[in-house]
């Protein structure tokens, strides 16, 4: 199956191997698919670019991975260079996928009611804001029936312990897709967020979610764990034209275990286990 041939496109925010981001870009390069590629703004001081680096050990030995450029979403000018790029690149982009979140460790680590105000600020910017600030900066590259999906999780629609800001900063994001999603219907270009389960990524880690695969495994209806292949899949068919009916929507990719309304088969587990 081709389904990104002749298709062009943005990959914001691979980190490293385990990103999902780098996922469905692989995806979506194995089925024709040409990608621009962006990473984190290495600092001034850092001689090795050791953010670069990360990203181009994956991006340069793929043929269809087209550049490589930095992005700070909170700085207007290096998101128009980006557009830019791409506009001088591909002329047109078909899919844009936002895979961005970041909120400061030590607010992580605090229960929700102890964020600090600054760290809130910066987690709602680059987390929630920046989708907003991206899609604008495409408007006008955006080809007829070209998708956009961001990277959410279950912890923005229900409150998950340990999640703590970053849960709110994802319930602002869902928000932010479906207004989107109507803001740019008119202009045929459809917004997604793909909600995946428990897989080993930096965000996961950071976020103190990972205790939670044996719960996930136990819950879901498919009793067991997803694998990047299988998110993989779903990103790139959330930003190809087999969805093109489909736009302002959340989509779970977690095995069931979001529609589960009680433990399911782990009540067999805790009665065997007494």
């Amino acid at each position: 199956m081709n389904g990104f041939e002749g298709k062009k496109g943005l990959i914001l925010g691979v980190a490293n191997d385990r990103s999902i981001a780098w996922a469905i870009a692989q995806q979506i390069m194995a089925q024709g698919g040409e990608c621009g590629f962006t990473h984190l703004p290495d600092r001034a001081d850092d001689a090795r670019q050791r953010n670069r680096r990360r990203v181009a050990q994956l991006v340069d030995p793929a043929e269809n991975a087209k550049f490589l450029v930095p992005l700070n979403v909170q700085d207007d000018e290096t998101i128009q260079a980006v557009m830019q790029t791409a506009k001088e690149e591909f002329g047109k982009i078909d899919f844009l996928l936002h895979s961005i979140a970041w909120a400061d460790l030590e607010d992580l680590k605090r229960d929700t009611i102890e964020t600090s105000r600054e760290g809130f600020k910066s987690a709602m910017e680059i987390s929630a804001f920046s989708l907003i600030a991206v899609a604008n900066a495409a408007r006008d590259i955006f080809s007829e029936q070209a998708a956009i999906a961001a990277m959410t999780y279950y912890g923005g629609e229900r409150c998950v312990p340990g999640y703590n800001v970053m849960g709110i900063c994802k319930s602002a994001l869902d928000s932010v897709v479906r207004y989107l999603a109507y803001d740019l219907g008119p202009q045929g270009v459809r917004v997604n967020a793909l909600s995946a389960g428990q897989l080993k990524t930096l965000a996961g880690v950071a976020a103190g979610v990972r205790e939670m695969t044996d719960l996930y495994k136990a819950m879901s209806p498919l009793g067991r764990n997803i694998t990047h292949e299988e998110v993989g899949k779903t990103g790139a068919f959330l930003l190809s034209d087999f969805s093109n009916g489909v736009t302002g929507e959340i989509f779970h990719v977690d095995g069931g275990y979001n529609m589960m309304g009680s433990p399911g088969r782990m009540l067999e587990q805790i009665a065997a286990a007494k």
